[in-house]
C-alpha cells in the first residue's frame, strides 16, 4: 500500500516529525510514502506562514530515505496552494526545485482562505461552488507543472449547507484540461475524518474523471499524524474497483507507475 499525501512538521500547520511518521508506516505494512509538504504562497491567513527550508528539506528527504531504505520507499513531494496571482512565482519554484510528486490544491478563493469561512460570506453554496471552480479551472488552463490535482472538492468540507448543484459540467471542463496533459487526481480519504459522505472527490466526481477518461489516481491519507496514515484505504481501494479504476499511482521524478487495485486489496 501507498500513502501519497503525508505532513510532517516542515508544513506549518504540522508538529509531527518524519521519523514518527515512517516507523508508524513502517508498523502498518506500508511500501512506500510520499511528503508532501505545504507551500501556500501569499496565503490569506497571514498568522500561518506556508512556506519552509527547501535546502534543509532536500537533505532530511535523504538522510531518511538512506536511513530507512531497506524498509519502505520515501518520495519527495509537495502540496502548492494555487491562487491566480501566484502562478508564475510556483513556475519558477519548478525550475529551480525537484519533485517526485506535486500535488495541486486551492486552499483560498478570490484571496479569501475556505478555513477560516470568510470565503463563503455573502454568497450562497451554489455561488461559492462555481467561483471555486472557475478560479482552479483558470489557473490550471496556464499552469501545468503538478502531478495530480489534490481534494479537487474541497470546498464542500467548510460548508455546512449542501448544494443542489452537482457542478459536473465545469468539473468535466477541468478534468477535460488536464487527462490530455497527462496530469491526475488523489482520492483524499481525510473526507471520512471531517465528517463527509467519503473522500474528496466524492464518488460521483470519481466516476465522471472515469468517464471523461481519467486513468491516474492517488490514495492519501493527507495525514498530519502519523495515527491516520492510510486511513480508510481499503474501503477507498474497493470504491475505486467498483467504479472501474484498475490501477492507482505512485510517482518517481513526476513519472507515475501503475499498480494493481486487484493485487492491493
Amino acid at each position: 500500500m501507498f500513502d501519497y499525501h503525508i505532513h510532517s512538521d516542515f508544513s506549518a500547520d504540522c508538529e509531527t516529525k518524519m521519523e514518527t511518521t515512517i516507523e508508524k508506516a513502517i508498523e502498518i505494512g506500508l511500501e512506500e510514502i510520499c511528503f508532501t509538504e505545504h507551500i501556500d504562497y501569499d496565503y490569506p491567513d497571514k498568522d500561518w506562514i506556508f512556506e519552509f527550508d527547501l535546502a534543509a528539506y532536500n537533505q532530511k528527504i535523504k538522510r531518511m530515505q538512506d536511513t530507512y531504505a531497506d524498509r519502505i520507499q520515501i518520495k519527495k513531494g509537495v502540496e502548492i496552494g494555487l491562487q491566480p496571482h501566484l502562478l508564475d512565482r510556483y513556475e519558477a519554484l519548478m525550475n529551480q526545485e525537484s519533485f517526485d510528486f506535486v500535488i495541486c490544491s486551492m486552499h483560498a478563493t478570490e484571496g479569501k482562505d475556505l478555513h477560516s469561512g470568510e470565503f463563503f460570506q455573502g454568497k450562497t453554496v451554489e455561488d461559492a461552488y462555481q467561483i471555486y471552480y472557475e478560479e482552479l479551472l483558470s489557473c490550471i488552463k496556464k499552469y501545468k507543472e503538478f502531478s495530480i490535482l489534490g481534494h479537487l472538492d474541497l470546498v464542500k468540507r467548510y460548508t455546512k449547507e449542501k448544494s443542489s448543484d452537482n457542478f459536473h459540467s465545469i468539473i468535466r471542463e477541468i478534468f477535460n484540461e488536464i487527462i490530455p496533459a497527462g496530469k491526475g487526481i488523489e482520492l483524499n480519504t481525510s473526507g471520512y475524518r471531517y465528517g463527509l459522505d467519503g473522500g474528496m472527490p466524492s464518488a460521483d466526481i470519481l466516476s465522471l474523471y472515469k468517464e471523461c477518461g481519467g486513468k491516474i489516481i492517488t490514495l492519501g491519507s493527507d495525514s498530519h499524524v502519523e495515527t491516520t496514515l492510510a486511513y480508510e484505504f481499503k474501503q477507498s481501494l474497493v470504491l475505486l474497483q467498483e467504479i472501474g479504476f484498475r490501477y492507482v499511482s505512485t510517482f518517481d521524478h513526476g513519472k507515475p507507475t501503475y499498480h494493481s487495485i486487484e493485487k492491493l486489496i
